[in-house]
């Protein structure tokens, strides 16, 4: 069934606004010309359907059009589920984050508009995941120290930025090396037993990468300043085993 842009929205229960905000963030193909008409298609519709449902069930966009593959592939079932089980099934909105966290909201809306988390956004709508007051309250005890907020939100920025490029290579890197063998799908159960086994490895492993680097970059910085008391008790913190690092 062909449909026009108008009808399509409607048929999605959308707005016509929502339609082309999906083509421009490439999660909709472009429709085919008919004269001076753009007409839709049913696969158009049932696609739309999904982005709705997936955002509905707590993914950001950018993770909705890698979940749907730009050029049409999907991804196994399974895997689909298991990623939505990491989202969490609570959302919230940024005023009940803010309140549960114990943050102003303006600095929930900073963080959000700079870029550094992406809430689910529907219609007119922000949601945020459950596990995502947890990361509100470490904000919050990072400014508690006398960090500003203006270069935490620089520092965050280009965080952000890097993580996004390491995380779209380690994610073609799964996708070449696990959920393909010799160019061929792997059985999705599988697919999905390698994901569970990776994903704590993974963020422990970076995780733990950050901490050491961190410690020992300060650790030679306090060296070189010569400052010989401070570099006694951060070397005595560093070798006590009281740092750790967690992950839910």
């Amino acid at each position: 069934m062909d449909y026009r842009v108008e009808e399509l929205a409607r048929a999605a229960g959308v707005s016509v606004d929502t339609v082309r905000f999906y083509q421009a963030q490439r999660l909709l193909a472009p429709p085919r010309r008919s004269g001076r008409h753009a007409v839709y298609s049913g696969a158009h519709l049932a696609r739309l359907r999904r982005i709705r449902r997936l955002q509905g069930d707590g993914f950001p966009l950018g993770v909705i059009r890698r979940l749907l593959g730009e050029g049409g592939r999907r991804v196994d079932g399974a895997l689909v589920r298991a990623l939505r089980a990491e989202q969490g099934p609570r959302t919230l909105t940024r005023g009940q984050l803010a309140a549960e966290a114990g943050v102003p909201e303006e600095l929930v809306k900073a963080v959000e508009q700079a870029g550094i988390v992406e809430p689910v956004r529907v219609g007119a709508r922000v949601q945020y995941a459950g596990a995502d007051v947890e990361l509100a309250r470490a904000a919050l005890r990072l400014l508690s120290e006398g960090l500003p907020l203006t270069d935490l939100l620089a520092l965050a920025i280009h965080h952000a930025d890097s993580v996004r490029e390491v995380v779209d290579r380690a994610i073609e890197l799964f996708d070449r090396h696990v959920r393909r063998v010799g160019g061929k799908e792997r059985d999705p159960a599988d697919v999905l037993a390698a994901f569970h086994r990776l994903l704590p490895a993974v963020t422990s492993l970076v995780a733990h990468h950050f901490q050491r680097t961190l410690v020992a970059r300060a650790l030679a910085r306090l060296e070189q300043q010569g400052d010989d008391r401070a570099l006694k008790h951060a070397l005595a913190a560093a070798t006590a085993g009281r740092l750790e690092v967690t992950w839910r």
